[in-house]
């Protein structure tokens, strides 16, 4: 019994340190701290292809920051975590980012893909893919097919919600009736996993 408890107390915890991990983010990047950003990250996290560790992901971080965006302010919200074990697990966030560009205030809704672990006692990032349903000036309605619509770049659509494989089915699907029959509850552990991504 105090096992058992422990343990949901430990998940318990490793939820909200997750969620810290999170804003922490958003709140190092508005305040334009790289290093507290990148401590957020493993030692080891891969960078591109072809790089690896943290004075990379400082350097990458730096050229977007520094070159293109002068203010940022990011909302992060609907932050979903399922564990793979104790010292792992995987999420995703949903974020509200605003960008001042030169002439320009860049308005995006986008999600995360995480994936977390724990070292030391601590959780990390061990990786996170940016994914946009769109990205436009704030007088820009973001309609149409190509909703990511940076600044001196070529419109394109964004990967949400097409990354989601359920999106898809949703369409090709029939409309239900009372007779459709319902599938498998998914097991609420692991609900996530089954809300199938294409990634």
């Amino acid at each position: 019994m105090v096992a058992e408890f422990e343990s949901r107390l430990e998940r318990l915890e490793s939820i909200e340190a997750i969620r810290q991990l999170a804003s922490r983010y958003a709140l190092a990047i508005d305040v334009r701290d790289p290093d507290a950003l990148i401590e957020l990250f493993v030692e080891d996290v891969q960078v591109g292809k072809d790089r690896v560790g943290r004075a990379a992901l400082k350097e990458w971080f730096d050229v977007i920051l520094r070159t293109r965006i002068k203010q940022t302010a990011h909302i992060v919200m609907n932050h979903v975590i399922e564990f793979e074990s104790p010292e792992s697990a995987y999420g995703v966030v949903y974020c509200r980012a605003e960008h001042e560009l030169d002439q320009h205030f860049v308005v995006q809704q986008m999600q995360y893909w995480d994936t977390y672990v724990r070292r030391d006692g601590s959780w990390y990032f061990q990786r996170r893919i940016p994914l946009a349903w769109y990205a436009t000036d704030v007088l820009d309605r973001p309609v149409g097919e190509k909703k990511v619509r940076w600044p001196e770049q070529a419109p394109r659509a964004g990967e949400l919600p097409h990354w989601w494989a359920s999106w898809e089915d949703y369409w090709r699907a029939a409309p239900p009736t009372a007779d459709t029959p319902l599938r498998e509850p998914i097991v609420p552990e692991r609900w996530l996993a089954g809300v199938r991504r294409k990634l």
